[in-house]
């Protein structure tokens, strides 16, 4: 990776090679070719160079030439088509002229008003017209209107002239509407995502000596692997150059020896943005941060973040449990089985135990939803919330449904393995079932055994030819 450093040039070698160092101070020093410096470059001179910092050397590939003092200000210079200057041409008009050219102006606004005028006029008198004469509409007099074109006459639809006010539905004085349901619920909000910034890694980093940081960056962004591969690639480079190549020991002995140090780093740059939105990040992030915690929170300030996280990661499951297990408790309380099923399928965290006390209470409920009473489509969604709740067990169905279908039997018999009950219901044998729930496929029978081939016939040797005299 290119970068550009402030070097100064402290050298000439007689093979066209200068040295440089660091623009005051001592380190990183190095070598850089004569050919990429300017006309008149001197020992002593600071310039910018870039250079590329590799794992066992910095090789600088351009160096800037120093600014030297000008004589004039800097100036931009435009480069452009060429620009036609536009001439300016003016004509002085007489004061009278003016006034002449302006009088039929103000006569159009003054014919502009009075049609203004005369149209508000005209608006009026029509609406004090229809105030006046609230009778029109049901003169006897007056003509029907045409029927509609594809309307028969004389229709189903009523009149809606022979409707009177006193028949139309009054909404109580002050009353409050019923709310409307919404057309879609409001979704869930996302939980917040760890975002950690880079505080305690860059202390670690700017803490390094030089040669150190290009190993450091490889070891955060891969680990070890990662320097592996960026030695493999350099000496890959190296071999196609012509150069030596480097050995990759000492390299991952440094990075072995760096690596504690950048994981602590990361982990107390994680571990304070989750204590400072421990309430709002996802509850998997902060299981991540209190997981790696056990691994690098070696002083006291880390076991403290550690145990701080830890407390808050106990309290939001807690949180969470309670809520899980209350929105099951009212669903049965509203006879929402199926609702109740479906929940109690989905807890907040792998391995999550269930009250005994709530357990009875949805496995009765879901039992007395399976009657013989119920629908074959309400019967269905209960059984299908069935196979997916932790009580599809201890699940006593009473009957199947009364008019029931090949399709309602097949999903049945599919549901069998996972739901016991179902076995004596249907009045089929109770299928093998592995650890996982699921049917245990029976064992092939095996192949009847091959035939003996039969014996080949034994064949006399071709008589050998006689032997000559």
């Amino acid at each position: 990776m290119a970068r550009r450093i402030d070097i100064e040039l402290t050298s000439a070698r007689d093979d066209d090679t200068w040295t440089w160092r660091a623009a005051g101070a001592r380190q990183p020093k190095g070598v850089l070719d004569a050919a990429i410096l300017y006309e008149g470059a001197r020992v002593g001179d600071v310039v910018r160079a870039e250079a590329e910092f590799e794992i066992d050397r910095i090789l600088v590939t351009s160096v800037v030439p120093p600014k030297s003092a000008r004589s004039e200000p800097e100036r931009l210079e435009v480069i452009g088509p060429p620009r036609e200057a536009a001439t300016v041409t003016s004509s002085l008009v007489p004061k009278r002229e003016r006034s002449d050219d302006r009088r039929p102006r103000r006569d159009d606004e003054r014919r502009d008003r009075d049609r203004d005028g005369e149209r508000r006029r005209r608006t009026a008198e029509r609406g004090a017209d229809a105030a006046a004469r609230p009778e029109q509409r049901e003169r006897p007099g007056r003509p029907a209107r045409p029927e509609r074109a594809g309307r028969p006459a004389g229709g189903d639809r009523p009149d809606r002239s022979d409707r009177s006010v006193r028949d139309r539905p009054t909404r109580p004085v002050g009353g409050e509407r019923s709310p409307r349901p919404a057309a879609h619920p409001e979704p869930t909000p996302r939980p917040k995502r760890l975002q950690p910034k880079r505080v305690h890694r860059d202390e670690v980093l700017a803490a390094l000596a030089p040669e150190q940081r290009p190993v450091a960056e490889q070891v955060l962004r891969g680990g070890l692997p990662a320097v592996r591969q960026a030695v493999l690639d350099q000496n890959t480079q190296a071999r196609a150059a012509g150069e030596p190549t480097i050995k990759a020991d000492a390299l991952l002995a440094m990075a072995e020896e760096l690596l504690p140090r950048l994981r602590a780093a990361e982990w107390r740059d994680r571990a304070e943005a989750a204590v400072g939105s421990v309430d709002d990040i996802a509850l998997r992030d902060l299981r991540a941060v209190v997981t790696g915690s056990e691994s690098v929170a070696r002083d006291d300030a880390s076991r403290a973040l550690a145990s701080t996280l830890r407390d808050a990661l106990q309290r939001r499951s807690d949180d969470q449990r309670t809520t899980w297990l209350a929105e099951i408790t009212q669903s049965l309380d509203e006879g929402r089985v199926v609702r109740a099923l479906r929940t109690s399928g989905r807890p907040p965290e792998p391995g999550t135990t269930f009250p005994a006390e709530l357990a009875t209470r949805l496995t009765d409920a879901a039992g007395a939803a399976m009657a013989a009473d119920v629908a074959p489509d309400r019967w269905a969604a209960v059984l299908e919330a069935v196979v997916s709740s932790p009580v599809r067990k201890t699940v006593q169905p009473q009957s199947l449904p009364a008019e029931r279908d090949d399709a309602l039997l097949a999903a049945a018999r599919q549901a069998a393995p996972r739901v016991p009950a179902l076995v004596a219901l249907l009045g089929i044998d109770r299928p093998a079932v592995g650890a996982s729930g699921r049917p245990v496929r029976p064992p092939r029978p095996p192949r009847p055994p091959r035939p003996p081939r039969p014996p080949v016939a034994a064949t006399a040797p071709p008589p050998s030819p006689p032997e000559p005299a």
